[in-house]
């Protein structure tokens, strides 16, 4: 079986992983600059994905290197593949991950606060006018600090929190697309989920306790279970309807699970998971081979840390 990952990036972890299961594993990305492509077994540099070529040259990789399966590392681009599935299933190669439409939900942060609201799941509270915002503030419904952020971006870019009225007023009046959620202070987890892509059931669920954050991603975390963490991602995933990875983030504030962010993708921080013994490279190849996985939820061990660190890739 081989695979093509897509926009790889920096991730040169998640690629040795699946050359651990995979017969080949290649990587493409529009710069050679990114460090992960050297990782893979072959790489190929592309266009941008914005490009009117980019479908027609990530077709002719999928044909010359005799790929089964493909998925991306990005959120855009994952949206873009997942769009394209039919043209993918005519050269006979399966895109692995959420369809379009759970890809679009989830990119889009206005569009996920009112799914969550809709389906009972707490979360923070969210405006995407100035009008409601201050007519909630004057009612003591929301007080500071607050978060801003773009409604569609992700590795917490452009997000910022915020103190200040004025300074809120500042910046919402001088960018558009923009969304005001309200502050909750507590313990933030991170949890990878991998939901079956034949049976449609969730299989593997891996939660930990953020340490510390680096760009977006945790930088120091450590394993832990909880059934009611559990019961509530088998819950929220299901009634999503994603499929394949999934990269969920939560906060704990006073025993109250609000969902923040769901990613339908690989999150930053997977090789955690998969150092703890969650296996979705494997999982993935099982799902392109037919078969059908069976649940294993919360067999890996509490107090696990992850620490990440530099290293370097020297290329001629």
């Amino acid at each position: 079986m081989n695979i093509l990952i897509t926009s790889v990036g920096v991730r040169t972890k998640l690629v040795g992983y699946f050359k651990n299961h995979f017969d080949k594993v290649v990587a493409t990305d529009c710069s050679h600059l990114a460090p992960a492509l050297y990782s893979a077994h072959k790489y190929h540099l592309v266009p941008h994905m914005a490009s009117p070529d980019y479908l027609q040259v990530i077709k002719e990789v999928c044909l010359k290197e005799n790929i089964n399966g493909i998925l991306s590392l990005i959120d855009p681009e994952q949206r873009f593949l997942a769009e394209k599935k039919e043209v993918f299933e005519e050269i006979g190669v399966t895109v692995i991950g959420s369809s379009k439409e759970v890809c679009d939900l989830c990119f889009d942060k206005w569009k996920m606060y009112n799914f969550l609201k809709e389906n009972n799941f707490k979360t923070a509270k969210s405006y995407i006018d100035l009008s409601s915002f201050m007519e909630d503030y004057l009612n003591n419904n929301i007080s500071f600090p607050v978060f801003i952020k773009p409604i569609t971006g992700s590795g917490s870019v452009g997000a910022q929190k915020i103190s200040d009225l004025n300074f809120l007023e500042l910046l919402f009046n001088s960018q558009e697309g923009l969304i005001i959620q309200s502050y909750i202070e507590g313990q933030e987890y991170s949890v990878d989920v991998y939901r079956d892509t034949n049976s449609n059931e969730v299989v593997s669920i891996f939660t930990k306790k953020k340490i510390s954050m680096r760009a977006g991603e945790s930088d120091k975390a450590v394993s832990f279970k909880d059934e009611k963490l559990f019961s509530l991602i088998k819950d929220l995933v299901d009634k999503l309807g994603a499929s394949g990875p999934i990269d969920i983030d939560i906060f704990d504030a006073d025993d109250e699970l609000y969902i923040l962010e769901v990613n339908p993708r690989f999150g930053g921080s997977y090789p955690h998971a998969y150092e703890c013994g969650e296996n979705f490279p494997q999982m993935i190849l099982e799902n392109l081979r037919g078969n059908v996985l069976s649940p294993k939820i919360g067999t890996y061990e509490n107090d696990i840390y992850m620490l990440k660190h530099y290293d370097i890739k020297i290329i001629n």
